[in-house]
């Protein structure tokens, strides 16, 4: 937290001395009252003394006092907030790859679990759109803040639903700027702050070279996250037989470097969800300063009121 009128601050010494003053009064109040008092007397007159209960009024009225110079000196902070007409592109692997069972109960689906729980950790005004890529890649949903369109997206995502059997990492790197770039009317001249989220669990095996594409994204200044999902020891069975499909993330690692993204691995549901999440909190936002004396300034007054109000109760008068 930063100040903008620091020097202000130094009205808390005031503050400071109210206090003790108020303590030396109580001090020498206490030794009047002992020194010229019949204690005796004292008792049966007003046996039941407010104790403790007649310093809350004047210790709530300090806090308050406090509580206003602290918002007097206009406090900041570092607040994040979400970017106006943010653009997240989740582009996730269909290949036949994606069929593997080392990750339950396949990684398609727990990347598609993973997928619908991302989106719902975005904020509502948040654009995201999907596209599913194997030996090509196509969007499957335009980017907008429709969650409905973007979740029967998701659930449409499948093994082949490109057409086009391979891994073109690159061709989904092109396709989400694409659609970036179409997002709106301004996106031409003012492009949205955009990311790229992609999914996958292997090399570039088809399509453009993805380093020539995470170039095209440097460019516009839109940083691919890439995830790359799965194990050494997946494989798939194709003609009774099985076929290792080892997870690669050497290509993805590459991209992320490139772009200025961030790389992750993720080798089971729960690392891919935590992921996902890591991700969510840093896309679409930035962060600010901004005055936060509003805050000090209200609990001060709910001090003031507190104090009046015990004063009142305990006492029928006003601190």
């Amino acid at each position: 937290m930063t100040w903008q009128s620091p020097e202000r601050l130094l009205l808390l010494l005031g503050v400071l001395g109210l206090g003790i003053w108020y303590v030396v009064l109580q001090r020498r109040r206490s030794r009047y009252a002992v020194r010229f008092t019949n204690l005796r007397l004292l008792d049966r007159v007003a046996p039941d003394r407010p104790s403790w209960r007649r310093h809350v009024p004047a210790g709530l009225f300090l806090g308050m006092l406090a509580l206003l110079v602290v918002g007097f000196a206009r406090p900041e902070a570092e607040v994040r907030v979400p970017r106006e007409r943010a653009t997240v592109m989740v582009a996730v692997d269909v290949s036949t790859s994606m069929l593997a069972t080392d990750i339950e109960p396949d990684r398609l689906a727990a990347a598609k679990s993973a997928a619908h729980r991302f989106a719902e950790t975005l904020p509502d005004e948040f654009n995201v759109g999907l596209v599913a890529f194997a030996g090509s890649a196509a969007v499957l949903v335009p980017p907008g803040t429709d969650r409905s369109a973007l979740h029967s997206g998701i659930r449409r995502l499948a093994e082949g639903s490109t057409g086009v059997q391979g891994t073109a990492i690159g061709e989904a790197i092109g396709t989400s700027l694409e659609a970036i770039k179409t997002f709106d009317a301004q996106a031409a001249k003012n492009p949205p702050p955009a990311r790229i989220v992609l999914l996958s669990d292997g090399a570039n095996t088809s399509g453009r070279d993805p380093l020539a594409a995470a170039d095209e994204a440097v460019q516009v200044g839109v940083p691919v996250h890439t995830i790359s999902f799965g194990t050494a020891s997946g494989y798939v069975a194709r003609g009774g037989r099985p076929i290792r499909v080892p997870v690669d993330g050497q290509t993805l690692r590459a991209v992320a470097e490139q772009t200025k993204g961030g790389y992750h691995e993720a080798g089971t549901s729960a690392e891919l969800r935590a992921v996902y999440e890591d991700i969510g909190t840093s896309v679409g936002y930035r962060t600010e300063k901004q005055d936060i004396s509003a805050r000090f300034i209200g609990i001060g007054l709910l001090f003031a009121l507190a104090a009046a109000g015990g004063s009142m109760a305990w006492f029928s008068r006003l601190p």
